[in-house]
């Protein structure tokens, strides 16, 4: 299936995640987490940010983490670092550390005043006025190409929604700046730290920039998932791009994550890694991934944590097929620990009530069990001449 983007996908569970969780989680849970999620086969892994300990005590530690952890050969380790001071810190780490960089010049900014206020101590004002200077600074240092963005792209819990009109109206004034410099623009990045993405909007907003600016190729999708809405949004987004285009998408083993700033605090969350990277594999999206080996890194995030957390997959497991197929006769499925059974076997409801006098079978499983498809295509024998079919 050729018609989907690339899809560059960055797990953000111990940077995301562990941000907005207990702080006295240890640094060899941790450890243990990060290394588990680098043999899963995910390519991109953010391990932590080195910003100050004051406002984000669970981060305080992160030097340890990046010192002790075993990289895997192959995986991108990068840190969020947010100044000088931050980047200092992070330098001494690389390798195998890569600090998080823009590949692009960006203008950027908060629809949300008030959100941009909170979560950065500037006002929106404050960044627009910043715009001149990182125009002119790409300018000076040869910039071939640039970027465009917005945070709080659809809503915000302060202000309320905000119509893609007045996303395209920022992007444009954005986009305008960077052609009177005479410099090409060829990302866009949208990001919604309060979880007020909804399909249809983040369908027609990247139809509205792909019909608007054909020669962006690049997206970048930052979605938080308080409502439900996240995974949804991604496959819209996906919709509206072709194999020409790149998507840059973040989420979190278990969903879990969140923001102090934002009001909903861990109920933020963020779009579940597990979850995403079963729903691309079943769209013919080879992502590399290793599901039994993510699930596991999902129930082991929980136990670090102490709660369930937020994923899907990870309870019911991956669509079976084939070899994985349920097995007809077992008795009721009832429990979360019992579900298990798609990864721990018929151990995990060996003691589940079974009411079957006589063993359940079907003819679509015998042909199942030969082999064949459980129907022909519409037209062939099965079941659509059988005697028990109506013509």
């Amino acid at each position: 299936m050729g018609q989907w983007p690339k899809v560059n996908y960055k797990e953000e569970g111990l940077r995301e995640g562990m941000q907005i969780e207990d702080a006295a989680i240890p640094v060899e849970d941790k450890i243990r987490l990060l290394e588990a999620l680098s043999d899963t086969g995910l390519k991109h892994i953010a391990v932590g940010a080195f910003v100050s300990p004051r406002w984000t005590p669970q981060m305080a530690r992160v030097d340890e983490i990046v010192a002790r952890f075993k990289p895997r050969p192959g995986v991108i380790y990068s840190a969020l670092a947010l100044n000088p001071r931050g980047v200092e810190r992070a330098r001494q780490y690389c390798p195998p550390l890569t600090i998080e960089e823009d590949p692009w010049p960006r203008l950027r900014c908060h629809m949300c005043d008030v959100f941009s206020r909170r979560n950065i101590n500037r006002s929106q004002m404050q960044q627009v006025a910043g715009w001149p200077r990182i125009v002119a600074g790409a300018v000076e240092r040869g910039a071939k190409e640039a970027g465009i963005g917005v945070a709080s792209a659809w809503g915000s819990n302060f202000l309320g929604d905000f119509p893609v009109d007045a996303l395209m109206a920022l992007l444009e004034i954005e986009h305008r700046m960077w052609e009177g410099a005479g410099v090409p623009v060829v990302s866009v990045a949208l990001q919604d730290p309060m979880s007020w993405c909804m399909p249809h909007k983040v369908e027609e907003s990247v139809y509205r920039v792909k019909e608007r600016w054909p020669e962006v190729r690049h997206f970048n999708l930052h979605l938080h998932n308080g409502r439900n809405m996240a995974l949804a949004s991604v496959y819209a987004a996906m919709r509206m791009l072709g194999p020409e285009d790149t998507l840059d998408l973040e989420g979190t083993i278990g969903g879990f994550g969140g923001c102090p700033y934002c009001g909903n605090g861990r109920a933020t969350g963020m779009v579940p890694t597990e979850d995403t990277i079963h729903m691309m594999e079943d769209m013919g999206i080879d992502t590399g991934v290793d599901m039994d080996r993510l699930v596991e890194c999902a129930w082991m995030a929980e136990e670090i944590v102490g709660r369930p957390l937020y994923g899907h997959v990870s309870r019911a497991g991956p669509r079976p097929r084939g070899g994985t197929l349920y097995d007809l006769n077992m008795p009721f499925v009832e429990t979360l620990e019992q579900a298990k059974h798609f990864q721990k076997g018929p151990s995990a409801y060996e003691c589940g009530l079974s009411p079957y006098a006589e063993p359940v079978t079907s003819p679509y499983w015998d042909r199942v069990d030969r082999g064949l498809p459980p129907f022909d295509p519409p037209g062939g024998d099965f079941p659509w001449k059988q005697g028990w079919f109506p013509e």
